[in-house]
């Protein structure tokens, strides 16, 4: 899979799609265009977050970070986040969690 090619943007809402689903990393893309965002949540589990395309802000428990293309940015378990398309052009990222999600609940 080539994670550049048919990226799931939407036009109301974010896009995703689950790149690796397995018990030790889940990997998803995101896809935002201008102004879209993820919106408000608790980090799942262990979290980095590669920038591909575009500019954004990651919001970690009230501090803006800004990230550019092929910055890699990490978020601890449980802290509260939000991201932000900021920029002009559509953006993607992946999401790296570690482990999956539905590990953490065990």
């Amino acid at each position: 899979m080539n994670v550049l090619e048919n990226i799931p943007y939407h036009d109301n809402k974010m896009g995703y799609r689950k790149i690796v689903d397995e018990k030790h990393l889940l990997v998803m893309q995101i896809a935002l265009k201008p102004g879209q965002s993820v919106p408000q949540h608790h980090a799942n589990s262990n979290v980095h977050i590669l920038l591909l395309r575009g500019k954004v802000t990651v919001n970690l428990d009230g501090k803006d970070n800004s990230i550019k293309e092929g910055d890699l940015l990490t978020v601890t378990y449980q802290t509260p986040m939000n991201i932000k398309n900021v920029g002009k052009d559509n953006a993607t990222l992946l999401v790296f969690k570690t482990p999956n999600p539905s590990e953490m609940q065990k």
